[in-house]
């Protein structure tokens, strides 16, 4: 569902001690985006669920100057969000907040009452800060960028590259950590498979997608700049070990994965095309060939009606299997839902997303297939895989 405001620090303006609840203070937020003639997207009160003393980075205290409220989040609660999804793009939007005292907060030393805050002093971006945002040129393009660094870079770790989907591109590559949580390919959970490894997330100034001669025509006019960026990543980071260089992405990336593994093939380890965009009518026999000797990792969804993987990622499998491939594997979902148990719809199901989103499934580990008779996560697979 994309970043999430969870939690809004207000300071109180001195230390104080002492409880507060939920009611103590109420949350009001106006969202608008300024690229659309009609910026408000909504406004509402947030529901507040825990409210408590805290330091200035929210963790509660007995005492402190600041107050946190946690606020209710979730797929269907859009006041939440910090995106905007519109003319192709996700971008951060403002979102305002006011947050108005509506009981005393009562202490030994005094009475603290009236307090209103409106203005915005920074944010905490929990993942997202743990990466470095650059930007460079390559084939006459800048390029944005962000990668994540193991905290030991003396020995050899792998590099993961993942590239964005269609709404993530632009000049802000906060914007395909954010959108589709590629951050937790920096999570403990997903790092601890390969002993630490080095995550790298470039953007496209527009679309992976667009084509020498138009979109999705089975070129990109980003190929060698996206290229010669890996390259050069690699080069100023020593500590990657070129042997265990893994591409993947979603949609959009999806596509740009598939022309990466056709057109650099002895060069990545392993790949992981998620939903990807590149029609199977575009990829010859030759091409198959190509594909067949190389470790791939295939996720769709049945219900994805934006691409679908009767077009796109069945057929394309299906070839590369019978033409010999010894390491092509599948994960063909039914839909794409929460698996967490924390949403769910009014009848009791969980939470469905859009079928498209598969990524959700690759994100949080969440995607693997029977392989020699043993059940094998994606990512456990990946981290097994050397040229």
């Amino acid at each position: 569902m994309g970043a999430t405001v969870t939690k809004v620090i207000v300071d109180l303006g001195k230390e104080v001690s002492g409880e507060i609840d939920t009611d103590t203070f109420s949350v009001h937020v106006k969202r608008s985006d300024d690229r659309l003639e009609e910026p408000v997207l909504e406004e509402g009160n947030r529901r507040v669920t825990s409210a408590y003393i805290s330091d200035a980075e929210g963790n509660a205290a007995e005492s402190g100057q600041y107050a946190t409220l946690e606020l209710a989040y979730g797929p269907s609660i859009t006041l939440g969000s910090a995106l905007n999804y519109a003319e192709g793009r996700n971008v951060w939007i403002d979102c305002d907040y006011t947050i108005t005292q509506e009981e005393d907060i009562v202490t030994d030393q005094e009475t603290l009452s009236g307090i209103v805050a409106t203005e915005y002093t920074g944010s905490i971006r929990p993942g997202i800060d743990d990466f470095t945002i650059s930007s460079d040129t390559f084939d006459g393009i800048e390029f944005a960028m962000a990668d994540y660094k193991p905290e030991d870079t003396t020995e050899k770790h792998p590099l993961i590259i993942w590239l964005h989907g269609g709404g993530e591109g632009g000049t802000d590559a906060t914007i395909p950590l954010a959108a589709n949580k590629a951050i937790n390919l920096a999570s403990d959970q997903i790092q601890q498979y390969f002993g630490g490894a080095y995550v790298l997330v470039p953007q496209a100034p527009t679309y992976w997608m667009e084509g020498e001669s138009g979109k999705s025509d089975g070129t990109s006019i980003y190929s060698e700049g996206l290229m010669e960026l890996i390259k050069d990543y690699v080069a100023d980071n020593p500590g990657v070990d070129e042997n265990r260089i893994y591409v993947g992405g979603c949609s959009n990336g999806g596509y740009m994965t598939m022309l990466m593994m056709r057109d650099y093939p002895e060069y990545f380890a392993a790949a992981y095309p998620v939903c990807e965009g590149l029609a199977d009518t575009l990829i010859s026999d030759e091409d198959i060939d190509t594909y067949k000797d190389q470790n791939i990792w295939f996720v769709t969804a049945a219900t994805d009606t934006t691409l679908d993987p009767v077009l796109y990622t069945l057929p394309t499998y299906t070839r590369i299997r019978e033409a010999g491939s010894e390491n092509v594997h599948l994960t063909f979902f039914p839909n794409v839902e929460d698996k967490t148990g924390l949403y769910r719809q009014e009848n009791d199901l969980p939470h469905e997303y859009d079928g498209h989103w598969s990524w959700t499934y690759v994100y949080n580990d969440q995607v693997s297939a029977r392989i020699n008779g043993e059940e094998v996560g994606l990512m456990e697979w990946m981290a097994a895989q050397s040229k």
